[in-house]
């Protein structure tokens, strides 16, 4: 028999039973919560408030017993229950009017030690920082929440329970919320029990959600499920369209013939959303008159609920959007620009390939197409009252996201093109990001002509600039717009008959490694790059903030069997305001994927900046060096070194397959080595040891000092034998497709 034990749930709760006076509020509730995010959810007045304050021990319980990490914690003492690890973030935030943000953060910090300090907190809520001498009376909805949450974290909890954590902010702020709800469960650190009345939210968290109904936990439910359930949430959490509903049919009397029901009118005008409980309600309160309701409904235009129960049923499975043969999309916004996209559309359907006309466009009017606006306003996180409304900019970004969201789940994309000004652009841009290097993609537009960097980011985006504007056809749109459509379908039909070729000589593929490089770091990787040559395509990047994030969208998109990710030094340029930043997701593409990943610290000894008179007023009297007249690097400080190793060690323990990151004590660039301008053991010290200090090593995760220097012959030879470790026999693994 086998002795590996189980263990202990992070939260068990069993047959719980909370009374106020003879209401019965939680009754018999069953709940266990092993490791990462959970959401419950449920209408106002279902006892999850009750359930969050009965484990924290601020409610008497009746009956049943609450676990945290199998220690039984029921009718503890709410001091001593957060001594034991157990951290809370109430509903209303519950902060201190006299208190400021470092009062609040210091006087919580001293209960755990852990991993969550007040440095970490203002690292990662910078806001708070600018706001630690504010009052807790003085800060917004959203800094309350932030500090809120953070003041549980820095009690470095084993559990923390979150009640509400989303109410009453702005959808940025939701956002931000969800992201690091997100983070919290993918680091591993802590148990958390979300308590959340945005189904949103609580499905994107979580992968299970419970239902709460009258003090019961009434069922466990997939999120995916949940979300997509739109009768089952009017059902159980009392929110629901009110609005153009059928009456039910009897079943007809046998023998007798049916008759065809007369319908009713389609309203013309805005319909109307009614929340069964506009404020919240207790067990015992008096029904809510009609009249409350009624004045606490929202209005929503006609447009968005155009897609009922018949018109879903309509709708093509998804599978077979996901499936079948290669399709061109062609995309934009129908209601100003429908003439330009059909032109388009029909150019390429005569080289023979089938298209997809998709509607992005945000006036929520319906126009004759492949895939309407509507439904792809359905893939938005709060659905299509998030995409339709009156501000523009909004709904633009908003539309941006759904279309990307729906973007990613089709399957049989063989190209894309859109037609249009900035707003186009602005909308199909972030879905054509998530499309794979390689795939063919092509805005025409009015913009093309200036910079393009934020609409093709880190992707192969092709733009091609319209000369006219995109507003109806004429001799020179004519032109432009069947250059662009045969171009799409060129590229297409030439990339299918390269699958095909590939798929022929699949075996004969070499797997493809990423590997950053600077000027400072060259030597190292031309070395590093000669010697995987025989078994490994390597693929260099020029490590400027867009070599990096096209690195990283390469491994999303599956065309990287490895990551050698030696010069780093985007990282310094993000955290101080450099010219060649990284972006906020640095190192997420690796997290995502899990692959095998080498990394190192090459050229973080420097930030980069432009001609010495755009060097910021804040950074006068530091170190510089001045590469070229456009181009002055400032050496970094050992305090600002301490944080990027603290930044850095934080994403390398989100990474749960082998990672070897290597700290070459002789120097981490070219100018950073004996008699170099930039040599600062002690800078580079302090970097060494924040990494120590933040990385949780185990036997997947290490981090190697190695004497040399990043550009000596030994330290490249290190870094491919520890890669082909990594990576394993070079034959054994091919890929099978590019």
């Amino acid at each position: 028999m086998s002795d590996v034990r189980r263990a202990p749930a992070a939260l068990e709760v069993r047959g719980l039973d909370v009374y106020y006076g003879h209401s019965h509020a939680l009754q018999g509730v069953d709940l266990s919560l092993d490791a990462g995010v959970f959401s419950v959810v449920g209408r106002n007045g279902m006892g999850k408030t009750t359930l969050c304050k009965a484990i924290m021990g601020m409610v008497p319980v009746s009956g049943g017993s609450i676990r945290v990490r199998g220690e039984d914690i029921t009718r503890r003492e709410p001091a001593h229950i957060a001594r034991l690890g157990v951290g809370y973030v109430p509903q209303g935030r519950r902060l201190w009017r006299s208190l400021s943000v470092d009062e609040h953060l210091q006087l919580a910090g001293g209960m755990r030690s852990g991993a969550w300090t007040v440095e970490r907190i203002y690292d990662t809520f910078p806001r708070l920082a600018e706001r630690k001498d504010h009052g807790g009376g003085q800060l917004s909805g959203g800094e309350q929440q932030m500090l809120a949450i953070s003041r549980a974290l820095v009690t470095n909890p084993h559990l923390l329970i979150m009640d509400e954590p989303t109410e009453g902010l702005a959808p940025v702020i939701v956002a931000q919320v969800e992201e690091m709800l997100l983070r919290l469960g993918d680091e591993g650190d802590m148990a958390v029990l979300v308590i959340e009345q945005n189904i949103g939210v609580a499905t994107a968290i979580s992968r299970n959600v419970a239902i709460m109904v009258n003090g019961r936990i009434n069922r466990i439910i997939d999120s995916a499920r949940l979300a997509a359930d739109r009768e089952l949430q009017q059902r159980l959490l009392g929110v629901g369209l009110h609005a153009e509903l059928e009456p039910d049919v009897d079943a007809t009397a046998a023998g007798t013939e049916a008759k065809p029901a007369p319908q009713p009118a389609r309203a013309s005008g805005p319909i109307r959303i009614y929340i069964s409980n506009p404020s919240p309600p207790t067990r015992w309160t008096q029904p809510v008159p009609i009249g409350r309701i009624e004045a606490a409904a929202r209005t929503l235009s006609t447009q968005v609920a155009r897609l009922d129960e018949t018109a879903r049923r309509k709708r093509e499975p998804a599978t077979a959007q996901t499936s079948g043969p290669p399709v061109v999309l062609v995309v934009g916004t129908l209601d100003t620009k429908g003439t330009e996209l059909r032109f388009i559309r029909d150019i390429i359907a005569e080289t023979g390939l089938r298209t997809r006309l998709v509607d992005v466009s945000t006036r929520g009017k319906h126009a004759t197409c492949d895939v309407s606006a509507q439904e792809i306003a359905l893939n938005h996180g709060r659905g299509g009252s998030a995409v339709f409304g009156s501000d523009r900019g909004a709904a633009v970004t908003a539309m941006a996201d759904a279309f990307a969201n729906w973007i990613k789940r089709q399957g049989n994309i063989a190209g894309v093109i859109s037609a249009g000004g900035s707003g186009a652009a602005s909308l199909v841009a972030p879905g054509m990001r998530t499309l794979p290097v390689g795939m063919p993609k092509l805005i025409i537009s009015s913009v093309a002509s200036g910079d393009v960097a934020p609409y093709v980011g880190p992707a192969d985006i092709t733009m091609m600039y319209s000369v006219t504007d995109v507003q109806g056809l004429n001799s020179i749109s004519r032109a432009v717009l069947s250059n662009g459509a045969n171009a799409v379908a060129g590229m297409v039909k030439a990339r299918l008959d390269q699958r095909e070729a590939r798929e022929r000589t699949a075996s004969a593929d070499l797997p493809s490694v990423g590997i950053t490089m600077f000027g400072v770091t060259t030597p190292a990787v031309q070395t590093i790059a000669a010697d995987l040559s025989e078994d490994f395509e390597c693929l260099v990047f020029h490590a400027t903030g867009v070599g990096g994030r096209s690195m990283e969208k390469l491994v999303d998109s599956g065309q990287l069997a490895g990551v050698i990710d030696l010069t780093t030094t985007e990282i310094c340029d993000l955290l101080m305001g450099g010219v060649f930043p990284a972006s906020d997701d640095r190192l997420s593409a690796i997290i995502r994927s899990r692959v095998p990943y080498i990394g190192s610290v090459g050229a973080l000894d420097m930030v980069n900046f432009g001609a010495p008179d755009t060097i910021p007023e804040r950074y006068r009297g530091r170190k510089f060096h001045v590469h070229n007249p456009q181009v002055t690097l400032m050496r970094t400080t050992a305090e600002e070194n301490e944080r990027m190793g603290r930044w850095i060690g934080e994403r390398l323990n989100q990474m749960d397959r082998p990672v070897r990151f290597f700290l070459p004590e002789g120097g981490v660039s070219a100018l950073d080595a004996r008699g170099q301008p930039f040599w600062d053991p002690e800078a580079d010290a302090a970097l060494f040891s924040s990494l120590e200090r933040t990385v949780r090593q185990t036997g997947n995760r290490q981090l190697i000092r190695v004497k040399q220097h990043i550009n000596d012959p030994e330290f490249a030879s290190t870094i491919t034998a520890a890669f082909r470790t990594l990576f394993g026999r070079a034959g054994a693994r091919r890929r099978l497709a590019r």
